[in-house]
């Protein structure tokens, strides 16, 4: 017991070094191994400390009688009805390896704080402090690094660069609160890494944290220069005067710097309500304030986002083909937990003003001064992104150490009635036991799914034994299996493979979207994949027919604007109907159907360019040249600098020989995909026919 008692504040600190763990042996080897190594922290935390109450160990019970320690238990509480009423709990529970964001990271978070908050004194605090300074000036340096290697924007060791500001936009104010405590030499060393931290925030162009940091600024610079004294409050006042001249020169300037090469100005600078991202964004706001009216009280669950994006997704509007969030983690805490979600995710930020408003009446205002500014960045930064696992927990364990901190409460032991010792001990030895299947058994999986991608063109029985393999262990991946299958099959199998390997890879590929299919009814993206994976069978496979119209049907109705679903319906028909002679009533019947699905689809979205291209190829292969090019002019009127409509405007203009409009879309391909090599070898064959016409 001794031994567990020493490690227990280690256990409770581990998390810290979530943002620098990466392994590259797994599926989104950023996040995968982050998240599953935290809740196998989680559980081993909590078993330890189930052991030490059994035997008597004294916590800082009494912390428990501050209302603002129970916001995070009530929002979990809220999180768990609201996705037992929703619309899939087991998948709200487990999430998904891509984003490891449902009730278990929750709980394991939640978990987290209460054990801190228990435990954790002021020199618990200032370890913390320094631990998270160290950490994040670590993974700032690497970003640095990143960046000094490659240019562009950073996500370091967290794999996305909006990921990385947010830790970051977390772990600065932390840096800078660790600073104060310590002797000269490392007050320097840490401030330097304060330095590398804001530099790194910089480097990864997030609009969303770097405005959160000016506002953050002026906040502080308001502060100072109307409560301050001194030279403190002159140089102030001074400073902020700086700021917002600095600011008017800076937005009177910003249609030339957004065109300076260093993409941190350049974004900020382009930053308007016609930007495509901004827009983009403003239009799912929208869209997902109306769907959140619909399910106000209890949202639709953890983790199911992503159902609501699907009802409203244009691809006039929305870039991003598969979005699970809004990119304001305000509204998905409402779409996820209803109204009453939102409230208490506000009460949980608001904890940081009250537990900051009670360390400034002790006398440390500048630790409570950072502590406000970080509560202000995370509020301002989350209004445009999500949290990860790392910056979640950073958040709560700040939080709770900070309370603690800041509280007077003793410690003292929990009165135990009789036979809760045994219990608890029973209960250490399970929460030690679920490690195996929350973070080894997904471990394997993910591993298992890894190696398939490694070998699904070299080896392609390999392949599907990884995939079989990973199966079989049970996991909450069976989802992502599916995705991570299609993906590989027609991406990348159905061009490279032939013979008896591409059959193998389809019919795997097959199982697991199937299965998938009939397990998730409410995901459309796997309705889709399904469709798809049967129009790509191999020859001599017989395909369900039954199926496919299933699987287009749910398609079209989890997402009624989305391309791909009416391109499949499309395709089946003139499939169907090239199997009749040329011009006889089944093949014009079949074009016909063909033409008549593509124009319900472009009456749904009639400014997107790329099905126009293909009504009109259409439209010329049933030798009706006149409607082609009318289709034609229309979808190049609505072109927008998008690959897929390049390639499908270059493929038309090609087949009906009209070569200025073909070498203009092929330009275009070759500019939004620099290595399509096909693209370019035509339009080198379209320019060398020009020359020799000269």
């Amino acid at each position: 017991m001794k031994y567990i008692e020493r490690a227990y504040p280690w256990l409770l600190l581990a998390p810290v070094i979530l943002p620098v763990v990466v392994w590259g042996g797994l599926i989104y080897p950023y996040l995968v191994p982050k998240t599953l190594l935290f809740y196998a922290i989680s559980f081993a935390a909590a078993g330890a400390f189930a052991l030490l109450v059994a035997q008597g160990r004294p916590f800082f019970w009494a912390r428990l009688a501050k209302r603002e320690t129970w916001i995070p238990v009530a929002l979990l509480a809220l999180a768990y009805a609201a996705s037992a009423f929703g619309i899939d709990f087991y998948r709200s529970f487990w999430s998904l390896f891509a984003r490891g964001d449902g009730l278990l990271m929750l709980t394991s978070a939640v978990a987290s704080y209460y054990l801190i908050l228990l435990f954790a004194d002021r020199a618990f605090f200032e370890r913390l402090l320094r631990v998270v300074a160290v950490v994040g000036s670590a993974a700032a340096l690497y970003g640095i690094g990143e960046w000094l290697i490659s240019g562009g924007r950073i996500g370091s060791l967290l794999g996305n660069a909006a990921f990385f500001a947010g830790y970051l936009g977390i772990a600065l104010f932390a840096t800078l609160a660790a600073a104060r405590t310590l002797a000269r030499g490392w007050q320097r060393a840490a401030y330097a890494g304060a330095a590398l931290q804001v530099i790194a925030i910089i480097l990864t162009a997030t609009r969303g944290t770097l405005l959160a940091l000016v506002i953050a600024l002026l906040v502080a610079l308001v502060h100072l220069a109307t409560r301050a004294s001194g030279k403190k409050r002159v140089w102030s006042a001074r400073l902020l005067a700086a700021l917002l001249v600095f600011g008017g020169i800076f937005f009177a300037l910003r249609a030339e710097l957004a065109k300076v090469p260093f993409e941190p100005v350049a974004r900020i600078a382009s930053l308007s309500l016609s930007d495509g991202t901004v827009s983009s964004r403003l239009f799912i706001w929208k869209n997902m304030v109306a769907e959140i009216q619909k399910t106000p009280w209890l949202g639709v669950g953890a983790e199911h986002v992503d159902v609501l994006f699907n009802r409203f997704y244009d691809p006039t509007q929305i870039s991003e083909q598969w979005f699970d969030r809004s990119h304001n983690a305000f509204l998905d805490y409402a779409a996820q937990y209803g109204i009453g979600g939102l409230l208490l995710y506000l009460a949980l930020i608001g904890s940081f003003f009250i537990t900051a408003a009670r360390e400034a009446r002790r006398g440390d205002r500048p630790t409570a001064g950072f502590f406000v500014l970080l509560a202000v960045t995370y509020a301002v930064q989350n209004f445009f992104v999500f949290d990860t696992v790392s910056s979640f927990w950073l958040l709560l364990a700040l939080l709770a150490s900070f309370s603690a901190a800041s509280g007077d409460a003793h410690r003292d032991t929990l009165p135990l009635p009789a036979g809760a010792s045994p219990a608890l001990w029973v209960l250490a030895f399970a929460l030690v036991f679920l490690i195996v299947p929350a973070s080894v058994r997904p471990a394997l999986a993910a591993h298992d799914l890894s190696e398939a991608y490694t070998y699904q063109l070299t080896d392609v029985a390999r392949e599907v034994r990884s995939l079989s393999r990973g199966t079989a262990l049970a996991t909450y991946g069976d989802l992502e299996y599916g995705y991570e299958a299609y993906d590989m099959y027609a991406n990348n199998q159905v061009a490279a493979l032939a013979g008896e390997a591409r059959i193998d890879a389809y019919q795997s590929t097959f199982s697991l979207v199937s299965t998938a299919f009939q397990r998730y009814s409410y995901d459309g993206r796997t309705a889709l994949y399904l469709a798809h994976v049967l129009s790509l069978a191999p020859q001599g496979i017989t395909v369900d027919k039954d199926l496919l119209s299933a699987a287009l049907e749910r398609a079209i109705r989890s997402s009624p604007k989305r391309e791909q679903p009416w391109y499949v319906l499309a395709n089946l028909s003139i499939s169907n109907a090239n199997a009749y002679p040329p011009s006889s009533k089944e093949r014009i019947a079949g074009y016909a159907a063909a033409r008549d699905i593509l124009t319900r689809y472009i009456d749904l979205v009639p400014t997107l360019s790329a099905p126009h291209f293909v009504l009109a190829q259409l439209f010329y292969a049933s030798r009706k040249p006149a409607e082609a090019a009318a289709e034609a002019a229309k979808g190049k009127e609505y072109y927008k600098g998008n690959l897929e409509a390049a390639r499908r405007a270059a493929t038309y203009y090609e087949t009906v020989l009209d070569l200025p409009n073909a070498a203009y879309f092929l330009e275009e391909v070759v500019r939004l995909d620099s290595q399509d090599a096909g693209a370019r070898s035509d339009l080198e064959k379209i320019r060398e026919y020009e020359r020799s016409k000269k």
